[in-house]
């Protein structure tokens, strides 16, 4: 029997039946989603839209959560119950080829002149994970379906764990007040997330809600370890992608300080959010002071930085252990990254870091 979804309004103790209005809806879903993937009952950054597949047709839109995972939005439209579950199956297929560097061209194609990079950051909060679409989530877009497309979508879903659903909007009007209501055929405590979804989650490693990677670039003619070491700071700039993951370090975080193909130099505790370099003050002897003014071995300022996407950006830090960046301490396995800032999974790096350094976790 096919889903009803229902809407009343309350007047005291009489209710009156709001009649729904298709007109039109399922033309506006695909936009009504763009501008808004949370919807569907989850942050997703829309990664685009009418995506060509290598087999003829057209991914009405493709998106992708928090977790790297793919959701493919396929809309009804006026498709057949077979049609709409097989192109939807058919879309999947073909997604579940794509490479990372796929995902980024269509991206690009998408969004051109934004970085994949910075439209996660600012969608999620972190930098994407370095293992992108290990899972795939495909989701059908109606006003409504028919008998025949619940017992299919059921039967995938439920028996065989095929991470396929249907997601149900109605359109509304009230007294000159539109409304849209949304409901899932197969109910789970997040629709959204599919049993492959979960799968996925349960391969990676869980991160602890405290440890962050922040990886820290020496220069010859620039930042230097041993002013951060000295003066306790971390820093990165010289262009948004380098400074907008650094701004992601909340107040309290423990880091773990990286140079690139040095290995790890430092854990200590963020005290206070990024700011540009020359707006930063750390403590010194016991005094506050200004960052910028104090005796640096290294520069940190660069023609055009009174932009804030060119400028050095800087947190402070107080360090529980530092080493010089000759007595870097690296193992084959541990985590690094090429973003300035990322939360750290990775239990095997948290714990030889710990132990070499003499750090009580």
């Amino acid at each position: 029997m096919a889903l009803e979804m229902g809407l009343w309004r309350a007047d005291g103790d009489k209710l009156s039946r709001i009649t729904p209005s298709a007109v039109g809806l399922e033309s506006q879903l695909e936009t009504y989603i763009e501008s808004d993937p949370t919807l569907l009952g989850q942050p997703l950054l829309i990664v685009g839209r009418q995506v060509p597949t290598a087999h003829g047709g057209f991914v009405d839109l493709l998106a992708m959560d928090g977790e790297g995972v793919v959701h493919v939005l396929e809309l009804k439209r006026d498709k057949t119950p077979r049609d709409v579950v097989a192109q939807a199956l058919d879309y999947g297929s073909w997604v579940s080829t794509l490479s990372r560097s796929d995902i980024v061209g269509i991206f690009e194609k998408y969004r051109p002149g934004l970085a994949f990079e910075e439209a996660f950051a600012e969608t999620f909060g972190e930098a994407p994970p370095e293992d992108l679409n290990e899972a795939q989530v495909l989701t059908i877009v109606a006003a409504s379906v028919d008998s025949a497309t619940e017992r299919i979508v059921r039967f995938l879903n439920e028996t065989f764990e095929v991470p396929v659903n249907v997601v149900f909007f109605r359109h509304f009007e009230d007294k000159g007040t539109s409304y849209l209501a949304r409901t899932w055929l197969v109910d789970n405590e997040t629709p959204v997330e599919s049993k492959a979804a979960s799968r996925t989650k349960k391969s990676k490693e869980p991160w602890n809600g405290q440890d962050w990677y922040v990886s820290f670039g020496e220069f010859p003619d620039g930042r230097q370890w041993s002013d951060a070491m000295k003066y306790g700071f971390v820093s990165a700039g010289g262009d948004k992608w380098f400074s907008r993951t650094l701004k992601n370090l909340p107040v309290g975080a423990r880091v773990f300080a990286c140079i690139p193909k040095v290995g790890y130099v430092g854990v200590g505790t963020v005290l206070a959010e990024a700011r540009r370099f020359d707006g930063t003050t750390v403590e010194v002897d016991g005094v506050e002071q200004q960052l910028a003014d104090l005796p640096l071995v290294g520069n940190y300022a660069r023609q055009g930085d009174e932009s804030d996407d060119v400028a050095e950006w800087a947190v402070a830090i107080e360090w529980n252990y530092v080493v010089p960046r000759e007595q870097g301490f690296w193992k084959t396995g541990m985590f690094a990254n090429q973003n300035s800032a990322a939360r750290l999974r990775n239990a095997f790096t948290i714990e030889q870091v710990t132990a070499a350094f003499g750090i009580e976790d």
